[in-house]
């Protein structure tokens, strides 16, 4: 599943970034038969219906010809949100203070689920304050994260 995803964040990437939007994150999702692509992007001053109208044209366009997926998925482009999932350390980094719920691939210290605020990142590793306890967690043991929307 990761070479799809590096080789689906190679094609989309450039398309994203020509029509003036940063691509924040790819999922490649399989459900028996059924396979969903969700692009999400993302700009300075928000993403609008456009702009997912125009990357997901363009993405339809260049697939048709490239056809990196096989047989029938379904596309969805749109904005990460404000629960945004987190996909990189980069990421990881311009989000530190911010609440998140994490779950891990495997369980660790007997459990899988973690909710608390990114501290930082060393490394390859995420640095999440949990239940008054600092965690560090390689991010490749991370299966899925997203912010937790303050209001």
């Amino acid at each position: 599943m990761a070479g799809k995803l590096e080789i689906l964040n190679e094609l989309v990437a450039p398309i994203v970034k020509s029509l003036g939007c940063v691509l924040w994150g790819i999922e490649f999702v399989l459900h028996g038969k059924q396979t969903l692509l969700r692009v999400f992007i993302d700009r300075e001053n928000g993403v609008g219906l456009e702009d997912c109208e125009a990357v997901s044209r363009q993405l339809s366009a260049v697939f048709d010809v490239e056809d990196p997926i096989a047989g029938e998925y379904t596309l969805e482009v749109s904005s990460p949100g404000m629960d945004r999932p987190i996909f990189t350390l980069e990421q990881y980094v311009a989000l530190t203070g911010s609440r998140v719920d994490m779950r891990l691939r495997v369980a660790f210290e007997g459990r899988r689920k973690y909710r608390g605020v990114i501290s930082g990142v060393e490394g390859d590793e995420v640095i999440i304050m949990c239940d008054d306890h600092e965690y560090l967690f390689p991010i490749d043991t991370i299966e899925k994260a997203n912010v937790i929307p303050q209001f």
